[in-house]
């Protein structure tokens, strides 16, 4: 088309008054120009361009100026997608197809033992429950606890065991430790017969503890105590042994309550505050168990038809 030809079009585009057959041409004129070959030019950028001829710029100042920032931008961020998609495709793998955990709930009045397939292994108490992975194909090996639990780690140093109890994480590479959740008392224990044991709640580190150590966390005030014990007598259950040593009889009943899953309350509140120590029992008949402490501190105790036990006694001054 000549230039006179293309000014009239562009008039009538201009105006609103051109045909789509007139619109076609002006298009195919445009688009026939060399330096578009290498773009293509979305409405917006057709109508802007039009507009500016249609305004009586010389034909060769209409030549659009390609700004190829926008087009590297998207570029770059094509890019950054892809990349970013490459870095959190093993978290997105983990989440896509979560470890298959395996689920250990061992009865009230049972004891189980369990064997992980790096050769560690796991005691749970009666009334826990343990979840762990068939494999530990990580770079950790990660386990769940709700309950009571010692366990006998093999040394890797290059995947540490990390054990979630609720929001306290334990960390180990080779070592022998118990974890016990009371919910009751709100408190999460961890006690190390062997080794080194590292004890945070949540990002919070709470200490480090090794052999004969303690840490007691209370979950809802959120403090923190490490003391001395005697590991042995915390993990005197294992053993199916019990060990009371410088207890309240309260805490002593708090014990037999729950090994033997069975209500223990008290007639004379004086009892509860009664100290005792040194007592070894094996831990397989409550009534056996249940005479001696009794006449450690004086007592007597009776079950009721319900199964509950009530102990009474003048108490403790």
């Amino acid at each position: 088309m000549e230039n006179k030809e293309i000014e009239t079009l562009l008039k009538r585009y201009q105006e609103g008054e051109a045909t789509d057959a007139e619109k076609a041409m002006l298009e195919s004129w445009y688009l026939q120009r060399d330096v578009n070959a290498i773009t293509e030019l979305s409405a917006w950028e057709f109508s802007e361009d039009l507009a500016l001829i249609g305004e009586g710029l010389p034909l060769h100042q209409t030549v659009r100026k390609i700004n190829w920032w926008p087009r590297i931008a998207a570029v770059a961020a094509v890019l950054a997608v892809f990349f970013a998609g490459y870095l959190a495709w093993p978290f997105l793998q983990d989440r896509l197809h979560p470890v298959q955990l395996s689920a250990l709930r061992v009865p009230q009045n049972k004891k189980e033992q369990v064997a992980l397939a790096d050769g560690s292994k796991v005691w749970v108490n009666s009334g826990s429950e343990l979840k762990y992975p068939k494999q530990f194909n990580g770079k950790t090996r990660e386990v769940y606890l709700s309950g009571e639990a010692y366990f006998d780690i093999q040394h890797d140093a290059s995947k540490p065991f990390i054990i979630h109890t609720g929001n306290v994480i334990t960390t180990v590479l080779g070592t022998a430790f118990n974890i016990k959740e009371d919910k009751n008392r709100h408190t999460i224990v961890v006690t190390v017969t062997r080794g080194k044991v590292s004890v945070a709640n949540g990002t919070h580190r709470l200490g480090v503890i090794t052999p004969n150590q303690q840490i007691s966390f209370n979950v809802v005030s959120k403090q923190s105590v490490q003391t001395d014990v005697d590991a042995a007598q915390v993990i005197a259950w294992q053993k199916n042994n019990i060990y009371f040593d410088d207890i309240t009889f309260a805490d002593a009943a708090a014990q037999l309550q729950q090994k033997f899953n069975v209500k223990i309350s008290f007639g004379n509140d004086k009892l509860k505050n009664c100290r005792f120590t040194g007592t070894s029992l094996h831990g397989d008949n409550l009534g056996k168990i249940l005479k001696v402490v009794c006449a450690f501190n004086n007592a007597t105790y009776k079950t009721n038809a319900d199964g509950s036990i009530v102990i009474d006694g003048p108490g403790c001054n």
